[in-house]
């Protein structure tokens, strides 16, 4: 077998095209016989794994990308690479943005594509702009960062769950706030377009999850807190940990404890608390439900504090019906 075929079927983990065989001189008589000789394995139409049995999930992958990609001419000396591309969820689960692997495998190919072949376990999109959204060396082929995740808001079911991508790959440090502004200012169509925006300037500042985002749009502006600083880190003897929101000047430090919340992998525990008490700091803790749906109740909290260690502000009613904060205005 031709050495560089060897080479190229080590890096597609095991799989490989019928043309790209063809490619590198070898007949498809040969191929024919490794078949029948159950010593490789058709895994989908035009795509052999060169081992029998249950492949790897790198395999597996691999597979979906040739079995999507477009079949070249055969021409003498020429060697053509799959021009299809992991995308979406999947593109997601190899950055690592993904809590899992996806059920189905999703691949983007060229617009203007003739449609691939229906193969179970693999969706196909479609993309006019797939060379400029295709990474340049990462292997398996897939989307880049930005694009895999402003893909993921526009096939997310609501926005909160939009936005989320977005906040994951900032606070993965895969990307950047800025990076993914101008990766969505170069598209022409978007969906929540706004929002999206917004929601990348508030990372921007420091909120690296949709729990922050939420406690910084909702608690915290929307009743004219003062701006805490994010992801403080502290050392502690037993190791490192980092505070949510700090109110450095006011001796106050917010904990946002995210395990009602299934995206928030991080566990939280009292030693933070702990800590902030050792440090002369009140601190305050609030899960998911505290935010989302008595922001109000939070802010309030939070104000007292705030104002007992010497904030001189005042917060202010959100434009929420029956906002706490509006009744607590009217009294004073």
């Amino acid at each position: 077998m031709d050495p560089d075929l060897v080479l190229l079927i080590r890096a597609q983990a095991g799989v490989v095209a019928r043309w790209q065989l063809r490619e590198h001189g070898t007949p498809d008589s040969a191929v024919r016989t490794l078949i029948q000789a159950r010593r490789w394995a058709v895994r989908y139409p035009g795509v052999c794994a060169t081992v029998n049995g249950d492949l790897a999930r790198a395999a597996e992958l691999w597979a979906a990308v040739l079995a999507c990609s477009r079949r070249p001419r055969l021409e003498p000396g020429v060697r053509h690479s799959p021009d299809a591309v992991l995308s979406h969820e999947t593109a997601a689960e190899l950055y690592g943005l993904a809590d899992r692997p996806s059920a189905v495998i999703h691949v983007t190919v060229p617009d203007g594509r003739r449609r691939p072949v229906a193969a179970p376990g693999i969706r196909v999109h479609f993309s006019a702009h797939l060379a400029d959204r295709r990474h340049p060396a990462q292997s398996p082929p897939r989307t880049r960062v930005e694009d895999t995740v402003l893909d993921l808001t526009q096939t997310a079911p609501d926005l909160d769950t939009a936005i989320d991508w977005l906040s994951r790959a900032c606070g993965s440090r895969l990307t950047t706030p800025e990076r993914l502004a101008a990766a969505l200012r170069a598209r022409r169509k978007v969906r929540h377009r706004r929002e999206l925006q917004y929601a990348l300037e508030d990372a921007d500042d420091g909120a690296h999850n949709l729990f922050e985002l939420r406690y910084y749009r909702e608690v915290e502006r929307a009743h004219g807190l003062p701006a805490g600083s994010r992801q403080i880190r502290r050392s502690l003897g037993e190791g490192t940990i980092y505070d949510d929101v700090d109110y450095g000047g006011h001796a106050t430090v917010v904990h946002l404890d995210g395990r009602i919340h299934r995206h928030e992998t991080r566990f939280r525990d009292m030693s933070r608390d702990n800590a902030a008490v050792v440090e002369g700091r009140d601190p305050l803790r609030y899960g998911w439900r505290d935010v989302t749906e008595r922001p109000c109740h939070v802010a309030a909290q939070v104000a007292l504090v705030l104002r007992r260690n010497g904030w001189a502000g005042w917060p202010r009613p959100c434009p929420r019906p029956g906002c706490l904060l509006r009744h607590i205005a009217e009294i004073a």
